[in-house]
């Protein structure tokens, strides 16, 4: 992959850009106040930015909606590119858990070179997806046919398949799901879904409880 290096931008358009990318790609309408939590800044924060960017031709906004122009798509999928991979080479090499690398991760998407990324990818035997499942921009990443948690009936067996970003942002909620061996290519079988959402599922013989929110956004394979 080609990364966007020019022009530079400031940190904080990367991680806007990004944010945007990452919410689209949940398929969360994006509006100021979806980037004032997950960012966790102010309204009139997110306000005064999104003019800034919008001034720099990386967004532009309808109706209240804020979406990447082809400048920022450029720039976003960059960031999320650096970041998936660095998650994964401080995971698959380096050894961190779930929840370290990603904080990491988010400090080194910015300082990572074109030359580095290429060399992180070219290490990692370049890696379709990061540690947690999602698709790592520029890879031959093919999307399998997913299926929220929530959806499947008891009695089924389903493969963890993807963690999507908006639970990647919850506290505390990596490691439960490292620590209960809820990731990427784990084989579990749900044994009750309740009327309020909730779910149980087996995985190697232990009883997991999972809460509705959760259960809405991991992603299987049946």
């Amino acid at each position: 992959m080609s990364s966007y290096t020019s022009p530079e931008h400031h940190p904080a358009f990367e991680e806007y850009c990004e944010t945007i990318w990452e919410l689209t790609e949940d398929g969360v309408r994006v509006i100021q106040a979806r980037l004032a939590e997950r960012l966790q800044v102010s309204r009139p924060a997110v306000s005064e930015m999104t003019k800034r960017m919008a001034d720099q031709g990386l967004i532009e906004s309808g109706g209240g909606e804020i979406k990447l122009t082809d400048q920022g798509i450029k720039l976003a999928t960059t960031m999320v590119r650096r970041h998936r991979l660095a998650e994964r080479f401080l995971t698959d090499i380096l050894g961190l858990s779930w929840a370290a690398a990603h904080h990491e991760a988010g400090k080194w998407e910015h300082v990572i070179s074109p030359e580095v990324e290429e060399a992180i990818a070219s290490r990692l035997n370049n890696p379709t997806t990061c540690p947690h499942g999602n698709p790592i921009p520029g890879s031959t990443y093919v999307e399998p046919d997913l299926i929220a948690l929530s959806e499947i009936e008891p009695g089924q067996n389903v493969t963890v398949t993807r963690i999507p970003e908006e639970l990647e942002f919850a506290p505390g909620l990596l490691e439960f799901l490292e620590e209960n061996r809820l990731v990427p290519g784990t084989d579990a079988k749900v044994v009750t879904k309740s009327p309020d959402g909730t779910a149980t599922v087996e995985i190697e013989g232990e009883i997991i409880g999972i809460s509705a929110f959760t259960a809405e956004r991991i992603l299987v394979t049946t």
